[in-house]
């Protein structure tokens, strides 16, 4: 609530600090009628002076305004560069723990092909989970229905086996970032005339 007061406040101030000179003809200026020993109507060359001179403070106070919005306009194309170039940073991080467990498997000397295949599939968890960190999770394929949204069907097998149109094995794994396709699925599609 107070966030709301405050932001009314400034907004008021912001109107403020942009209102127009009140019109010569406003209701609140004292007029000719309203009784006698008012001035008289001023001259056409101190009118013609007057007018110069708001000219002067609107292109002026325009002149300001285009540069403010030059400033704000360099300012934002600046910070979205700097996002571009930063933004796989926290990615990045996640995935160097990752490149740190590979360089420790390549560097030892297992004892057995066992161990070093559970190592492999240690570090395979560890990726898939920075994926899933990340919102990136693989597409389901096997037994689905062929979608041509999420799949690309590299081969039709005639198979009594499954039904029509289903995935009958997956030969490449597709991938979403959130509810984005990143890659779809390389699969095989069964073919079932009956």
């Amino acid at each position: 609530m107070q966030f709301k007061k405050q932001n009314a406040a400034s907004n008021t101030e912001l109107e403020l600090d942009h209102e127009l000179p009140p019109a010569e003809n406003d209701s609140t200026a004292p007029s000719a009628e309203q009784g006698p020993g008012l001035k008289d109507p001023p001259s056409p060359e101190a009118e013609l002076e007057k007018v110069r001179t708001e000219r002067a403070a609107y292109l002026d106070r325009a002149a300001r305004l285009q540069a403010e919005f030059d400033n704000f306009r360099k300012r934002n194309a600046k910070e979205q560069q700097e996002y571009r170039e930063y933004a796989l940073a926290d990615a990045l991080k996640q995935l160097l723990p990752i490149l740190d467990s590979l360089d420790r498997a390549v560097k030892t000397n297992a004892a057995s092909l066992e161990d070093f295949q559970s190592g492999i599939e240690l570090i395979d968890k560890q990726f898939h989970d920075a994926l899933a960190k990340l919102g990136v999770q693989p597409i389901s394929t096997e037994g689905a229905l062929f979608d041509p949204n999420l799949h690309q069907a590299v081969q039709m097998v005639d198979t009594s086996d499954a039904e029509d149109n289903h995935v009958l094995d997956e030969l490449q794994r597709g991938y979403k970032l959130k509810e984005r396709l990143l890659r779809p699925a390389m699969v095989r599609v069964a073919h079932n005339p009956k």
